[in-house]
């Protein structure tokens, strides 16, 4: 075995360096901010005497390497690897892109492992060689799990490791086209002191895998594990080292999953795409609208709206209720669920003060369907509306669309994307779309009457009539 490499405790904070661990930081005085992580190899002897001797001596340390142009390198997006699973390949932007490095971050028993393993089975049914590496379950579990989702899976080579130099010999020895590491924070390297997950193993490890990717071109999918607050655990520069960071959202009373990609060197952010979870894994939903609205057309309760929001470059339909009930004791209640809050306190106080809707002595319950969350102002014109039904105990349309900011005077703004979010509507078999006045298109979707509004006046207005 080698002498062990040389670390040093960095601050995460300021970057300055110290021999030893110490609890507070002496450049910045920040607590608890330094991690241990491989130093940098020490400069040769008499480097700093070479140094003198002029301008050509800078370099004495390192080797000339060629600088082609840009336009002389070869490759091509062509060359993405399709994974066959539709919604994993559009959120990626078009499928795995060789010698990349992609971090899927989700809660726990969200369904990484399920997607990843899923993935990878497809990938060998396609003739693509994948490498399962799992650190945290065993090879017997992994099985069982492979056993669900049909014998495609039963062929990806497994490897059950937690040591980062024996999974990056064995995958030396025989470079796969994709490999997975199940999970980043159970990996380490003898290098370093550390225990597994913490932040200085976590980024080393992630740094060497990012090295290892681009020196084989081999695509490696990293599972990360997410924090209390939401974010994936470890450092923040872990999401900046890797090229793709997804993340899998959803409840788990659904039986539906979201990926959303977050960052994306490769293609578009703020994709979403949408599982529905089953016995045999995590099928593909090819038309989320469908799947948020559910039975909304056969339901006629008060306090319920359609909107329209662009996930990424994808429009989808979602359902916002409502409920305003009389207080019954103390201050008035404001309970959201997949919505801002803050957004609600303000359309709240425009409607009591522009519209004349009390609120003063009711609770307030808003809900986005499906476990979605409404997060563009677009939606303000929907979540107004449903408190107004609410309040009134009037059924909307079910077969309306409301797209709509709401200024505090009341008025209803243009948002951006129109006409595709009215085009998915007319596709949803919607007959009427509420929009600003300045945002109607030229030309409307067949079937699909536009009503341009100015005011919370000209809405409840045209929705009495």
């Amino acid at each position: 075995m080698g002498a062990r490499a040389r670390t040093v405790y960095r601050c995460t904070e300021c970057g300055a360096e110290h021999p030893k661990w110490a609890g507070r930081c002496d450049a910045c005085s920040e607590w608890n901010t330094l991690v241990e992580e491989v130093a940098a190899p020490r400069a040769v002897a008499g480097a700093a005497t070479r140094r003198k001797g002029g301008v050509g001596s800078f370099g004495s340390g390192g080797r000339v390497v060629e600088t082609p142009r840009v336009g002389d390198i070869s490759g091509s997006e062509s060359h993405r690897i399709k994974s066959g699973i539709t919604e994993f390949d559009f959120v990626l932007g078009g499928g795995i892109v060789p010698g990349s490095l992609v971090l899927v971050g989700g809660e726990p028993g969200i369904g990484k492992s399920t997607m990843l393993l899923q993935v990878a089975a497809e990938l060998e049914q396609r003739g693509s060689r994948t490498l399962y590496v799992s650190g945290e379950e065993s090879a017997l579990q992994v099985k069982l799990r492979a056993d669900r989702l049909g014998a495609s899976a039963l062929r990806v080579s497994l490897m059950g490791e937690t040591l980062l130099e024996t999974i990056l010999a064995t995958a030396e020895s025989n470079p796969p086209a994709v490999m997975v590491v199940d999970s980043i924070q159970t990996v380490f390297t003898g290098d370093l002191e550390g225990a597994p997950g913490n932040v200085g193993q976590v980024r080393e490890c992630a740094a060497r895998l990012m090295r290892f990717a681009k020196d084989r071109g081999v695509a490696v999918l990293l599972v990360g594990h997410v924090t209390k607050g939401g974010g994936i655990a470890g450092p923040k520069t872990l999401e900046h080292i890797v090229d793709t960071v997804l993340y899998f959202e959803g409840e788990s009373s659904l039986d539906h999953r979201v990926l959303r990609a977050t960052k994306n060197r490769f293609g578009s952010v703020d994709e979403i795409g949408v599982f529905r979870m089953t016995e045999r894994g995590l099928v593909p939903v090819e038309n989320p609208s469908a799947l948020f609205l559910g039975n909304h057309q056969g339901h006629h309760a008060s306090g319920s709206a359609i909107t329209a929001l662009i996930e990424g470059t994808r429009p989808v339909l979602i359902e916002v209720q409502a409920l305003a009930a009389k207080a019954g004791f103390g201050t008035p209640q404001r309970v959201t669920t997949g919505f801002d809050a803050r957004r609600l306190a303000l359309i709240l106080a425009v409607l009591e003060r522009r519209a004349g809707l009390a609120f003063s002595s009711l609770d307030v319950f808003l809900n986005v369907v499906g476990g979605a969350r409404l997060q563009e102002p677009a939606g303000d014109l929907a979540v107004a509306a449903a408190l107004a039904s609410s309040v009134h105990d009037r059924p909307l349309d079910a077969h309306a669309l409301f797209i709509g900011e709401i200024g505090l005077g009341g008025e209803i703004r243009p948002v951006s994307q129109i006409e595709r979010r009215l085009a998915e509507a007319a596709k949803m078999g919607m007959k009427h779309a509420y929009v600003s006045d300045r945002a109607v298109p030229a030309r409307s979707p067949k079937h699909l009457k536009v009503v341009g509004l100015s005011s919370l006046a000209d809405l409840f207005k045209a929705v009495a009539s």
